[in-house]
């Protein structure tokens, strides 16, 4: 009886270990009508191969006046997305229409709605620096974060 007990104590251990550490390969993080990202560091493992990202909009402001998108870059390309996305405007979600700079980047959405893109982590390098942000005017200063690939 006691093995038993034993037996099972550890299977639980095992199976409690096991999902704390499994790798997530969906994301999701909300931004608000306070120009803000509900995360400021997302993380994924090149295991995922492809990664599922849900951006939420938990704020009520229709997204002529504080639309949210989620832009994925290197570091060192997101000041020019996002300046170069301004001229772009709303019907191209203050993006530059096939801005290569782009690694991955939803619409943009206004209060109350959802959107999700899927991409691939494959040709992200591990450790590498990668920064997501919104490009909606005025909101990169504040709206970014660091995107993780391990």
């Amino acid at each position: 009886m006691k093995i038993v007990r034993a037996l099972a104590i550890t299977a639980a251990l095992f199976l409690i270990h096991g999902v704390a550490f499994a790798q997530s390969c969906e994301l999701s993080i909300d931004g608000n009508d306070a120009i803000q990202f509900s995360e400021s560091e997302l993380s994924v493992s090149k295991d995922c191969g492809e990664v599922t990202l849900t951006l939420n909009h938990v704020g009520s402001l229709p997204k002529s006046a504080m639309g949210h998108n989620w832009v994925l870059a290197k570091t060192s390309d997101a000041q020019a997305v996002v300046t170069d996305g301004i001229n772009a405007g709303l019907a191209n979600n203050y993006l530059k229409p096939d801005d290569a700079r782009v690694l991955a980047a939803t619409e943009v959405i206004g209060g109350g709605e959802s959107t999700s893109i899927t991409f691939s982590v494959a040709d992200l390098e591990a450790g590498g620096d990668y920064t997501f942000f919104c490009s909606f005017p005025g909101h990169f200063a504040i709206m970014k974060g660091k995107f993780i690939v391990s």
